[in-house]
């Protein structure tokens, strides 16, 4: 471990600088030198307060963690498509963000993403977490969080402290800050794709209403079809409204906050892609008649699924549902000052979370051919079973033009119970008398509850291979039989197992008491902290126990995918009942050398208690689970230098080492696999800013040595590289801001990576280039230009579905980011 940390330390100060080469800013300074200084300081802004993860309101200068914050003008540079596509320009940072606006997968610091979702950090909303477990299946945390005018900035840390002030969050939380009104006005906003179709609206007004109130109101709506081809205009349809009142007063304040999101959008699923070549060196492209980059499976011809949900009833979706997220949320927060140096801190909030997950997931891509053999037996042929063609018999050479096919599990899930209730309450006293410096002492208990009721119900479709307008495809057996029904290949996923029809109830209580202590005298600054999560889990889940005949559709008639439908069999439910516990713990320190130069260093262990992903093959059958099963641990060593010049550059740069450990489950692959791993990872994370009259530039590279160190269900995965981390993940922004214009360009790259664990099929590296300017038309309204993905890159950001170096029939099962997009807007301030 001493060797590690100090290469950890090595990393982080590999470009410190030597003092002698700068003048301390003293007040004395003179005018061209404090000029220059403040264009650093509006880089990386080391001066800027930061609230998230800490005991106390610290400058990012003074703290000893690494944190990140962006701007609403910096996250409007990315041109973001989503709440977890604006983190891409965070170092440390991997943000799979090419799922649209939910479901991402996000990791940081070589923590790995073995299943989906955001398993070690925590996506907060003003300070309290949007789910108490950010890898919720179908239900991740970003699914039900929008930015708009609302976002006043984002703070990010990473590591450090956030072991000890949030729970489940050892890798870094991720805090959404709201505007609360602090000054009078407002904004209104219209955006429209100039090559694809949707229209957004954005609006927010705030400031005092009366001595001592302030408010603030704000959210969008909008609506289109999306990026993607999937073929009707309301696929996006929906919006947020959030608002909150503060009340101040002598001696602290009283806030209370409201939200309320309805939204939907499209789930981008994987698609298929060509691949030739070798493992080492692939060669990937879009398939004849299917754009990876604009293609999607959703179409107007596949509209309607009728499945048999938890309870045995009939139940109709409609697939342009997508990401169907509704959240009613209230909460509020409270500070005061109870005594001379005594601060009580109150932050709580109820959510109310329900919606939809629905999106067509391609199991198998083949010749239709095969397919069809595969379905109906020898000697089978096709016949189209939607589309302006329906009830034509086609030939399976050309079938969809290309002569392929799809097997499509459309991943239904109803979200019946995703709500929480958080309460943070914290107790400070400051010492003002200590013999050396001054110091404070913080005591705070975390209470917590979220409930995980889900049903899953997935059928099986096939489906023609086209990028847009796909139709459903039926199969005749030799006899001309159909052994479809619409092009319904089968209730439930038996090319899966029928793994994934599904039903949970479960709930998870946390409590976690914490404390904190923090010192400075002089230019130096510790803290140290500790918090003991326990917890409970209680419940059931349940899945089929076989399959029975059901006249699903209630015609009168079995149809052959009606003699075997799997139902939920809620009688044979199996229990959830089990506690968890762990201690987590943080010390770090900050060396101010002089008022521009700074030091770090940080120890931390903290854990994660693992939630819905136990189920179906870690839980005992009386419910309860194994302790490495139920937590899984994370310890993180981490170093660097914080450095702001007076020619405007300023760097902060950190070097790190984590050990984790990980118990998790992943079902969307065509095996569901489980997981029992540890990994090391090490590197070192810079983010620069540098600033020149009015050009200004952003940047920042994280590199990550990370590998598998243990692995008790795949022993000879050990030594790999976990899937999908790159050795370098890169954001630069150069750009150019005049009186009335500004203009730049924001780049975000990764390198290669491996699809898999088995590390035998590569992911080609690549550079994601965003365009953006913006014109002031007056004072008061400023007309925006963006383009996102420029130059149209093909870039992977997940492999499904093989381990296989080259599969044998060419054809790859992977995620995109989304092709080239252009949209232009025009806001109006008051």
């Amino acid at each position: 471990m001493k060797r590690r940390l100090a290469r950890a330390l090595l990393l982080g100060a590999a470009v410190t600088v030597t003092p002698a080469l700068f003048t301390p800013a003293l007040a004395d300074e003179d005018p061209a030198q404090d000029a220059a200084k403040n264009q650093a300081q509006q880089g990386l802004d080391l001066d800027e307060i930061v609230i998230t993860a800490t005991a106390l309101p610290q400058s990012k200068f003074n703290t000893s963690v690494s944190v990140s914050t962006l701007n609403p003008d910096q996250i409007a540079q990315s041109s973001p498509s989503s709440a977890a596509d604006i983190l891409r320009n965070i170092p440390g940072f991997r943000a799979e963000a090419s799922g649209g606006e939910g479901n991402a997968n996000i990791a940081v610091r070589g923590l790995p993403v073995a299943s989906g979702g955001a398993k070690f950090l925590q996506l907060q909303e003003d300070g309290l977490p949007i789910m108490q477990f950010g890898d919720i299946a179908f239900g991740t945390a970003d699914t039900y969080l929008r930015a708009d005018y609302n976002v006043a900035r984002v703070e990010a840390i990473r590591g450090g402290s956030a072991s000890t002030f949030a729970s489940n969050a050892p890798g870094g939380v991720i805090n959404f800050v709201s505007d609360t009104g602090e000054k009078e006005g407002g904004a209104i906003g219209l955006t429209r794709g100039l090559d694809y179709n949707e229209t957004r609206a954005d609006f927010a007004y705030g400031g005092p209403i009366a001595p001592g109130w302030r408010f603030h109101v704000g959210g969008y709506y909008h609506t289109g079809e999306g990026p993607r081809s999937v073929g009707y205009d309301d696929a996006m349809n929906g919006g947020q409204v959030k608002a909150n009142v503060t009340h101040d007063m002598e001696k602290g304040f009283i806030r209370l906050d409201f939200k309320y999101l309805n939204d939907r959008s499209p789930v981008y699923l994987p698609v298929p892609l060509a691949i030739s070549g070798s493992g080492s060196n692939p060669h990937i492209s879009s398939l004849a008649g299917f754009d990876a980059l604009s293609g999607a499976f959703q179409s107007p011809y596949f509209r309607k699924d009728l499945a048999i949900d938890a309870n045995g009833n009939r139940l109709t979706t409609n697939i342009g549902d997508g990401y169907h997220p509704v959240s009613t949320a209230f909460g509020g927060e409270a500070s005061f000052e109870v005594a001379p140096g005594w601060t009580l801190d109150d932050k709580f909030r109820v959510a109310d979370n329900t919606g939809d997950f629905v999106g067509p997931y391609p199991q198998e891509v083949d010749r239709a051919s095969v397919l069809a053999t595969e379905i109906g037996g020898t000697g089978a042929t096709l016949q189209y079973a939607s589309g302006p063609n329906a009830g034509q018999t086609v030939s399976a050479a050309s079938v969809g033009g290309n002569g392929l096919a799809s097997r499509i599990a459309l991943f239904n899930v109803k979200l019946n119970d995703l709500g929480t209730y958080t309460n943070d309450l914290k107790v400070t006293k400051t010492l003002d008398t200590l013999p050396l410096g001054k110091g404070a002492v913080s005591f705070g208990y975390y209470k917590a509850r979220q409930n995980i009721d889900m049903d899953w119900h997935w059928n099986t479709y096939l489906e023609t291979v086209n990028g847009k307008d796909a139709v459903l495809l039926n199969v005749l057996n030799a006899s001309g039989k159909t052994v479809t029904s619409n092009g319904l290949v089968a209730y439930g996923e038996p090319y899966w197992g029928n793994c994934c029809v599904r039903s949970y109830d479960m709930h998870y209580d946390i409590d976690a008491p914490y404390a904190a202590v923090n010192w400075a005298w002089d230019k130096l600054t510790v803290d140290a902290s500790l918090r003991y999560d326990y917890g409970h889990a209680s419940g059931s889940y349940a899945g089929p126990t076989g399959t029975t005949a059901l006249d699903v559709n209630q015609d009168g008639v079995l149809q052959v995918p009606e003699l075997t439908v799997p139902v939920v069999n809620q009688s044979v439910a199996n229990p959830v009942n089990y506690d968890w516990h762990y201690i987590s713990y943080s010390i770090g320190a900050n060396y101010a050398i002089d008022r521009d130069l700074a030091l770090f260093v940080r120890y931390s262990e903290g854990g994660r208690a693992n939630a819905d992903r136990l189920a179906f093959g870690s839980i005992n059958a009386d419910g309860s689970t194994a302790y490495q099963n139920a937590v899984n641990k994370v310890k993180q060593a981490e170093g660097g230098v914080k450095w702001r010049s007076d020619i405007g550059l300023s760097v902060f740069l950190t070097g790190f080492y984590a050990n984790t450990e990980e118990a998790n489950q992943d079902v969307t692959s065509l095996t569901q696999r489980f997981i029992s791993r540890v990994y090391d990872a090490e590197g070192a994370e810079l983010e620069a800013s540098y600033r020149y009259g009015a050009f200004q530039l952003d940047a920042g590279v994280t590199y990550t040595h990370s590998r598998i160190t243990k692995d008790e269900i795949t022993p000879s995965d050990v030594g790999n590289v976990p899937q999908r981390q790159a050795d370098f993940v890169y954001q630069i922004t150069p750009s150019y801001v005049g009186n009335d214009y500004s203009v730049g360009v924001n780049i975000i790259g990764t390198t290669d990576s491996y699809a898999d664990t088995t590390n035998k099929l590569v992911m080609p590296g690549y550079a994601q280039v965003n365009l953006f300017a913006t014109y002031n038309l007056t004072n008061d309204i400023v007309w925006s230009f963006s383009a996102n993905n420029l130059f149209n890159t093909l870039g992977l950001t997940e492999v499904d579905g093989t381990t296989d170096a080259v599969p044998s029939n060419g054809i790859l099962l992977a995620r995109s980011i989304n092709g080239r997009t252009f949209k232009t807007g025009v806001k109006y301030s008051f």
